[in-house]
């Protein structure tokens, strides 16, 4: 039978429940236990899909379209899980699916309240991916804090859940700050012990704590915050900052025995994971052979979730050729300003990433050229490959004042275009171009190189396309439409014949990268750093 976990947060945000929750994952999939993950959030936007990256971060989209919250890029890059929308769901999902039932008249009259019919919404969509699973070990992650009064009805909801499945059915987790005083030279167990006060007046006692801390948590004060928290003692688990990457967090939960006491608390009979290639993959991201820089231009660059999935997918492919990389930030205003050689001299691969609106563009445009006329290994990502077309269409093919209709409506070289079904779309959210499209590839190009396939699939978020119009020109000089849609209509990658590597994407590639299966692109684009280096 199924069984559920549920990973909540206490005393402050982003403690890391996601990474616990995936990390918790990883070992139950190592002990041979399905898993599913799910992660709900308390916001009221059906979706971040509207959401500023200064918001929320990374937008992750899923295989079916879904416009998700970051952490189900997390739950995909650690465990074998392939997510759908069922996976994310939101207040706003929520009560937009309670009022649609509501104006259809299928309450049959009665008064619509939070109990019973928003938290039975959140408990069918538990029991539909249930349903979906069969056997194994549903984790789902609460968005949020105890104690917001937005995040309530989720937590009633899993509190009437747990009533139903029954005993030995379901874990309930809590990730809490153990914050460290300075000027006491001590540990403090009071928030917690007051977060988890707050959690048993919903009706919720955790099974186990996991402490967030940056410093050891000793016997003594394991046994308060057991004594003080209803928790038994070797479920107090020591979560602490690792000091390289997140992908030691697995390894070091493990040596806590979280998945032993998580495994026994639901009575799962399990033999002990075999970790070696998880560990293997950890020790080339910390002491790898070689070293590159790679500068990423972009506009949200001061925020370290807006490109999270990009930054994870560098590790990966930088692991896979024993090569760390060293992920140089560049402002792309910053570039308008001062120039490329005082930020760009002295990397090894340029990568621009996605992004909305016409800030900073001049700065991209800026960097691609210097890639392009220095050999400089270029990686273009959804709007990078628009700005790779519109430097070329300017400074290679002649078009003066070559630009998006995004930036410039009334640009005399359109090169990139709202795309046909785009043009009569009024509402914002969720109705880009998302989801996994079919790319075909040239063959002898260097795309057909990277990918040793003529077809593939990957996950889109765009409304501009490459202007087909101008085909002819940019391939008369030297920049190759390496990937199309399969009707020939859409340009899906982009890179220049006689560079090293300068390969773009209309796609997301990022999306698809996992520790020990780097995606191509990016293991290409380090591999050729390397070489440039």
């Amino acid at each position: 039978m199924t069984k559920f976990i549920f990973v909540t947060g206490g005393v402050v945000s982003s403690l890391g429940k996601g990474l616990a929750a995936a990390s918790l994952g990883t070992l139950l999939e190592h002990r041979g236990v399905k898993v599913m993950m799910q992660k709900f959030d308390p916001y009221l936007n059906v979706d971040p899909g509207t959401m500023s990256p200064f918001q929320h971060g990374e937008v992750y989209v899923l295989d079916d379209g879904a416009e998700t919250d970051l952490d189900l890029g997390h739950y995909e890059r650690f465990t074998s899980t392939n997510l759908s929308r069922l996976n994310n769901l939101t207040s706003g999902q929520v009560y937009l699916s309670v009022l649609t039932k509501e104006r259809e008249g299928k309450y049959l009259g009665n008064t619509v309240q939070v109990i019973p019919h928003v938290t039975n919404e959140i408990k069918a969509r538990i029991r539909e991916v249930a349903e979906q699973m069969g056997d194994g070990v549903i984790i789902t992650e609460i968005g949020g804090t105890v104690g917001d009064i937005e995040g309530l009805p989720f937590l009633e909801a899993i509190r009437q859940f747990a009533l139903e499945a029954g005993q030995g059915n379901v874990l309930f987790i809590h990730a809490s700050l153990i914050p460290y005083i300075k000027a006491a030279g001590e540990l403090k167990t009071k928030p917690t012990q007051q977060s988890i006060a707050k959690l048993r007046e919903i009706g919720i006692s955790p099974h186990i704590i996991l402490a967030r801390t940056e410093y050891p948590l000793d016997p003594e004060l394991r046994h308060k915050l057991s004594m003080h928290c209803n928790v038994p003692i070797e479920g107090v688990i020591e979560a602490r900052d690792v000091k390289h990457t997140i992908y030691e967090v697995p390894l070091k939960l493990h040596e806590e025995r979280l998945d032993d006491i998580v495994c026994r608390m639901l009575h799962i009979d399990t033999p002990q994971p075999d970790l070696t290639r998880w560990r293997s993959f950890v020790q080339r991201v910390i002491n790898p052979t070689h070293h590159v820089r790679i500068g990423v231009v972009g506009k949200y660059i001061e925020l370290q979730d807006a490109y999270k999935s990009i930054y994870e997918a560098l590790t990966h492919s930088g692991a896979a050729n024993d090569c760390k990389v060293e992920l140089i930030k560049v402002d792309a205003e910053s570039l308008e300003k001062a120039g490329p050689d005082l930020y760009l001299s002295g990397m090894q691969g340029i990568l621009i990433p996605g992004g909305f609106g016409d800030r900073g563009t001049e700065g991209k445009i800026i960097a691609a050229r210097y890639a392009r006329e220095h050999k400089v290994p270029y990686f273009g990502i959804c709007l990078g490959m628009q700005i790779a077309v519109i430097e070329f269409a300017r400074n290679v093919c002649g078009l003066k004042g070559a630009n998006s209709t995004e930036f410039d409506s009334a640009s005399p070289h359109p090169v990139i275009t709202l795309m046909d079904e785009q043009r009569e779309v009024v509402d914002k959210g969720g109705t880009m171009r998302l989801g996994t499209w079919v790319t075909d590839l040239q063959a002898g190009s260097k795309a057909y190189e990277i990918y040793h396939s003529a077809t593939i699939t990957e996950r889109h978020r765009h409304r501009y396309e490459f202007n087909s119009k101008y085909k002819e020109q940019v391939e008369e000089k030297g920049m190759l439409i390496s990937g199309a849609s399969p009707d020939g209509k859409l340009a899906e990658m982009v890179e220049i014949k006689g560079h090293p590597f300068y390969v773009a994407c209309q796609f997301h590639p990022e999306f698809l990268s996992k520790p020990n299966h780097p995606h191509p692109i990016f293991y290409g684009f380090v591999k050729a750093a390397m070489a440039h280096h």
